[in-house]
């Protein structure tokens, strides 16, 4: 038998290694490795963390509802509160993402506008609540004013992506027709990007609800607010409670949200 060389004869190998990105891998590890030392993580570090969880999961059984009233209240202001920045967020990203598409508006209007969609996505819902909170003082409507910001950062960048891939055919033949360029926007745009913004429109209105609940902690109002002051009265058994009703309301709210689109779209 004869054995040819594959560099020889000029033939490629198989499944040639690629020395270059096992190379990113180990690097990848050395520097999770070094990260880890320097933030101080340790065996012993976990090993009390477990112990100490264990003591606080064992103090949340079982549940205590008697404080019903209380955790109705921040459960309802909570879906207020993600209802109407929902609302105005939406609303608020219909000409943002319109005015950030490249393929319908010039780029002197684009830019801009992309750069303000960047500006809101930049800050955590949290971060912007306490800004808000500082600003306009506690309560649901720095809540609400945060979670507007995040809306924002969120639909109008999907909605202004899902613009830039539609087909330019169907825009040409209205405009081809003589329509003005509101008339453009209604047969020749909102055709094709309806069913994808009412998925964006019910997502954020999911996310809404859960981000609610955080910017309450920091005073923005909401479920998140009784969270917080029940945490720190050491009511264990009273967060387990509000926990059981927060993740039961958004199961409840995407079981609502997968019925929306299902009908709507």
């Amino acid at each position: 038998m004869i054995v040819t060389d594959p560099a020889a004869t000029g033939q490629r190998t198989a499944f040639a290694p690629n020395w270059l990105g096992r190379l990113g891998w180990v690097a990848l590890v050395i520097y999770v490795i070094y990260a880890g030392s320097q933030l101080g993580f340790s065996a012993e570090r976990f090993s009390t963390g477990l112990e100490h969880g264990h003591r606080f999961l064992v103090r949340m059984f079982p549940p205590n509802f008697e404080r019903w009233e209380l955790i109705y209240d921040g459960i309802l202001e909570s879906l207020q509160i993600a209802v109407i920045a929902t609302f105005f967020g939406v609303l608020i990203s219909l000409p943002v993402g319109l005015m950030a598409a490249r393929n319908l508006m010039p780029a002197w209007i684009s830019w801009p506008m992309r750069g303000v969609i960047a500006l809101c996505r930049s800050f955590h819902p949290i971060i912007v609540a306490i800004l808000f909170v500082k600003a306009i003082g506690f309560g649901a409507l720095a809540g609400v004013m945060a979670l507007i910001v995040a809306s924002i950062g969120f639909i109008s960048k999907l909605f202004a992506e899902a613009i830039e891939e539609i087909s330019l055919k169907q825009v040409e033949a209205v405009r081809a027709s003589g329509a003005g360029f509101l008339s453009v926007l209604i047969m020749g745009v909102q055709p094709q990007v309806l069913p994808r913004f009412i998925g964006f429109a019910t997502y954020q209105l999911d996310s809404n609800l859960r981000n609610s609940t955080m910017v309450g902690i920091v005073g923005g109002g909401g479920i998140g607010a009784a969270l917080f002051t029940a945490y720190q009265r050491f009511d264990f058994d009273v967060v387990l409670a509000i926990l059981i009703v927060i993740v039961s309301l958004i199961m409840v709210a995407e079981i609502v949200s997968g019925w929306a689109r299902r009908v709507f779209q």
